[in-house]
């Protein structure tokens, strides 16, 4: 089964953080209902990730939630902006994941804010982030505003669901074609181990 982890970085309860990555996550469902999902919420986290990133052992949790981000197929991050930037606990929960483990993982990065202003820290900020970390970072990133939860569906607040709808659509294509490659790909069985003594007697016989 297709594996998505949802990495929720607010503070606040209710978070428009975690509202927003639970949009996207609605919407990545609408397409692909039979996706698994597992939720971290960073705030629940937090004094595990800083007694880790001092002492380097991370508690039962954090350990789970660190292994469930390594393995996921597909990835939605959202971080609320701080001084332009993502926030410390995002950044501080993924400089404890493993830098290879999420090369070639889908990522479908989000962000909320105050005002509009706050929307460039998605790719001047976390985009970087997550392409040093060599992962497939999705094109449409979504922004939302505090405005952007208001209204009723006016010619801007309409915006979002579209966004969100686009993001989704991305992602889930991504997923779906990493389901595809793995039922087609041939079971080989495991790699031959060919001793060295064999292989020289190959190159002479060459």
């Amino acid at each position: 089964m297709t594996e998505l982890v949802v990495v929720s970085a607010g503070l606040s309860v209710p978070s428009s953080t975690r509202l927003l990555a639970d949009r996207l996550t609605e919407a990545v469902r609408a397409e692909l209902p039979d996706v698994s999902v597992r939720t971290v919420e960073l705030r629940e986290l937090a004094v595990a990730i800083a007694n880790h990133l001092v002492t380097g052992f991370p508690n039962a949790a954090l350990r789970e939630a660190i292994d469930a981000v390594a393995r996921a197929d597909g990835l939605i991050a959202v971080t609320p902006v701080f001084s332009a930037s993502y926030s410390g606990l995002f950044k501080s929960f993924f400089d404890l994941v493993d830098p290879d483990a999420l090369t070639g993982t889908p990522v479908l990065i989000a962000a909320t804010g105050g005002t509009a202003r706050h929307s460039l820290a998605l790719d001047h900020a976390v985009r970087p982030l997550f392409a040093h970390l060599r992962a497939v970072v999705l094109p449409t990133a979504v922004f939302a505003a505090s405005e952007d939860w208001g209204g009723t569906g006016d010619s801007f607040t309409d915006r979002l669901p579209r966004r969100i709808a686009r993001a989704a659509s991305e992602l889930a294509a991504q997923l779906r074609r990493g389901e595809a490659t793995t039922a087609t790909r041939p079971d080989t069985g495991p790699d031959e181990v060919v001793p060295f003594a064999r292989q020289l007697s190959d190159l002479r016989l060459g």
